[in-house]
């Protein structure tokens, strides 16, 4: 069968092979659309989107019998699908905790796609699976792990957390009546890793966080004494190596003494935060993290990679296979290369994708020096971010600064406000910015207060994105109170 008969005539059978050119074309074209899609990334907006009843008409089809041309497939999906979404590479995207992956990552996906990888076991990826162990040891020694710790690439920070969870279950003798304890600035994630072990939602306990919202340790200790003084079994505390609402981190020193004289598993949430331990700053700011039992990371966060790529680092790696090895009988010709590590014996997943070549591509083409800058300059401008919110009539600050995020809302000084009415307010600035700015921004509610928060992250962010951006917020901030004052 000919190219052109593969590609147009749709009346012969076809099977699921296309001849190289139409596979040089075809990677080709995509490579062309992702390139013009980067160079014109800044210029539009940080999200756009489609409400269901927009979509399902272009969408919600019957699959073709007999297939289309893949240059037409191709295109359809860069104008009806991939651009209704969130732009979390653009310059100004300040929401949630977006990401700027560099381009070897993006190529090693498809690379690592194309060669059709499975890293369940040495059998299956040898040259993968040695690569793996090289990522996982520079982040071990970028954290101050010590020899002996494991670890392994994951889908993201959920997944590390449940992984994290069952090696701390299985250390502690899966005990009856299992308590777990996090902040109330913890992650989601974390807490859903608990229901997922089989704690109980009644057990996982939340502790308060203090006024600069790092965990309470004297909340912490009452709330361990009473549980075990009712029969109750404490397998894990969960620190906050960077908060997602506010960049706090807890004690972890005291938090590490403490789990240590308790026996209790430490486990260090680390997801977008832990990266920067490869600046100075950063690791004085992390001191204590190298000695939690468990530490997880998202290189698809501060370290600038493509989704999917998350990591767990674990002190004592044994404790992590005697959780996770089994021996099935389907398996059982991975044999052969007895005494290399099979990452299936480490996590919850079998079959694996090779996520670890994009951080190690991305490494080899740029070096760390840049890894090192990108990620001060987060800091750097949320810094800067902190400063003219202080300084700024209008905005008041509602946290401390903490890596690269800055929380604060409209609330100005020369005037009273009620509290229902701020929280309209930045509400309605908050929706203003989301429909007609280009920037991207969340908010999150920080002990009762309604508060908008920018998350600087992105390597490509200048100043200028991060000025303008607050600018427009004291704008609409401005409009917001003289719309709540003027007579109804």
């Amino acid at each position: 069968m000919t190219s052109s008969s593969r590609g147009g005539d749709r009346s012969q059978p076809r099977d699921l092979a296309m001849a190289p050119d139409e596979m040089l074309d075809l990677a080709r074209r995509a490579a062309e659309l992702l390139v013009e899609r980067d160079g014109n990334l800044a210029a539009g907006d940080a999200w756009d989107g489609e409400f269901g009843e927009g979509l399902a008409p272009l969408l919600m089809e019957e699959p073709p019998e007999g297939g289309r041309p893949a240059q037409e497939v191709l295109e359809r999906a860069a104008r009806e699908i991939l651009p209704y979404a969130a732009r979390l590479d653009h310059p100004r995207s300040f929401g949630f905790i977006p990401t700027s992956p560099t381009w070897p990552g993006v190529v090693a996906d498809f690379m690592a796609a194309g060669y059709t990888i499975n890293g369940a076991t040495w059998l299956t990826a040898s040259g993968p699976s040695q690569v793996e162990l090289a990522v996982i040891d520079w982040f071990r020694r970028w954290l101050g792990y010590p020899e002996g710790a494991v670890g392994l690439f994951t889908s993201g920070g959920s997944a590390a957390s449940v992984d994290a969870f069952v090696a701390a279950r299985e250390a502690a003798g899966h005990p009856e009546r299992a308590t777990v304890y996090m902040s109330d600035q913890t992650h989601i994630a974390v807490r859903r890793a608990a229901m997922v072990i089989g704690v109980r939602p009644e057990c996982t306990r939340i502790v308060p966080s203090d006024q600069d919202f790092r965990l309470d340790m004297e909340a912490l200790r009452r709330a361990v004494a009473e549980d075990r003084a009712a029969g109750f079994h404490p397998i894990v505390v969960s620190a906050n190596a960077g908060a997602g609402s506010t960049g706090a981190i807890d004690p972890l020193e005291a938090m590490a003494d403490y789990c240590e004289s308790e026996g209790i598993w430490l486990h260090a949430d680390a997801a977008y935060g832990g990266f920067a331990a490869v600046t100075e700053e950063g690791r004085g700011l992390l001191r204590g993290i190298e000695r939690a039992d468990s530490i997880g990371l998202d290189p698809h966060k501060w370290f600038f990679q493509p989704y999917e790529a998350g990591c767990l680092l674990v002190r004592d790696g044994s404790k992590l296979e005697d959780a996770f090895a089994i021996r099935p009988d389907i398996l059982q010709d991975t044999i052969w290369g007895a005494n290399h590590p099979n990452f299936t014996d480490r996590g919850l997943q079998i079959s694996r994708s090779f996520r670890a070549l994009k951080v190690w591509m991305s490494v080899q083409v740029f070096g760390m020096a840049a890894f090192r800058r990108a990620i001060s300059k987060g800091v750097e401008l949320a810094a800067r971010a902190q400063e003219h919110v202080l300084s700024s009539p209008l905005l008041e600050h509602l946290s401390p600064g903490s890596l690269g995020v800055v929380c604060f809302r409209v609330n100005p000084a020369d005037a009273e406000v009620d509290e229902t009415t701020l929280e309209r307010v930045n509400r309605t600035v908050l929706a203003r910015v989301f429909w007609e700015d280009p920037a991207l921004m969340s908010s999150t509610v920080l002990k009762g207060t309604f508060a908008l928060r920018l998350c600087i992250l992105n390597h490509t962010t200048a100043w200028d994105d991060v000025r303008e951006t607050l600018e427009t917020i004291e704008r609409f901030g401005r409009e917001a109170l003289a719309a709540e004052a003027a007579p109804q």
